[in-house]
């Protein structure tokens, strides 16, 4: 019998040295909501996540608009105000440890700005999962809330439900995450040889770039390891994606960039000569493919934690789990 779920705190550690508020692991017994502020849902692979969570003891909430289509715009999960009441009841819900996007796609950027801000920072930190369209969350809930998020695979995703490593490391993330603090990939390697402290920021790349000029986004990552990361965008597309987050002055500041995969996005050595153009004037170290993102296998990686980047030793080392222990002392 699985155990009762442990009381989420009023406040979390902050770590000295810049990190955001880390909310506090998961436990057995512990009630997950899954939410579609993107894409529509295959069933099957739904049920199939939630089968997984079950293993690991958690109690899988659907949120009540999860498989709806839109009624006529058939790349969205629902309408914007369902997809976006979902995801508030979810966070609002004291009873639920963490909120699990089921897929990306697109549509998070219609839901961000019809959630009341103000009401879901007044409520106990909580575990915000996903990729990809996630980004925009990511950044929001990082703005506004001031909270560490995991940027890692959906609950209804190919990768989750397909690739035990990819399941496992997110497990440990969750439920142990002082056994997960250094990452790395079988690629991983310096694109630009170095070490540098930062706190994790980022998400996809295209998304990134699209929300430059928008109420949330941060005027830049000065101070970060910024995490890139795309899919199906030709080398091209890719310059112009970095392109204008230069232009941006998004880039102004940052101490170290870290890459995933470049799923479906041509060439690999001709998207390590974009990278190198655009990412090399920096002047910081950037590491080649770390193991997350859009590919079959990925890791599970922390936003707002700070860290130590080796491009040499192809490496992202946290300084501090990513969520808190609250049974351990205080730090």
């Amino acid at each position: 019998m699985a155990a009762p779920p442990s009381p989420l705190p009023s406040a979390s550690s902050r770590p000295a040295d810049g990190g955001l508020t880390r909310p506090r692991r998961l436990a057995p017994g512990d009630r997950v909501a899954l939410v579609a502020p993107s894409g529509p849902i295959d069933p099957g692979r739904l049920e199939a996540g939630c089968a997984i969570l079950r293993s690991w003891g958690l109690e899988p909430v659907v949120g009540a608009h999860v498989l709806d289509t839109h009624p006529t715009l058939g790349h969205f999960a629902g309408t914007d105000a369902d997809r976006a009441a979902d995801f508030r009841d979810a966070w609002l819900d004291p009873g639920i440890a963490a909120v699990l996007c089921a897929r990306g796609g697109y549509g998070s950027q219609r839901v961000v700005d019809l959630l009341d801000w103000d009401a879901l920072r007044a409520v106990p930190p909580k575990v915000l999962i996903g990729f990809s369209d996630a980004t925009v969350l990511h950044e929001t809930v990082a703005q506004r809330l001031g909270l560490v998020t995991l940027y890692g695979p959906m609950g209804a995703g190919a990768s989750f439900v397909g690739d035990g490593p990819t399941a496992e490391h997110l497990r440990r993330t969750l439920f142990d995450p002082a056994s997960v603090l250094t990452l790395t990939g079988p690629d991983a390697g310096p694109l630009v040889p170095g070490r540098a402290r930062g706190v994790t920021a980022g998400g996809c790349a295209a998304v990134l770039a699209v929300e430059r000029g928008t109420p949330g986004a941060r005027p830049s990552f000065a101070g970060t390891i910024l995490l890139l990361e795309d899919v199906n965008e030709h080398p091209y597309q890719l310059d112009r994606i970095l392109t204008q987050l230069v232009r941006s002055g998004a880039l102004d500041g940052v101490n170290g960039v870290a890459l995933g995969s470049w799923e479906g996005c041509g060439p690999p050595e001709f998207v390590r000569e974009v990278m190198l153009a655009r990412l090399g004037p920096l002047g910081v170290p950037v590491l080649w493919e770390l193991g997350f993102g859009h590919a079959g296998s990925t890791l599970t990686v922390p936003l707002g934690v700070p860290a130590l980047l080796d491009a040499d030793a192809g490496t992202l080392t946290l300084d501090v789990p990513a969520l808190l222990d609250v049974s351990a002392p205080a730090e």
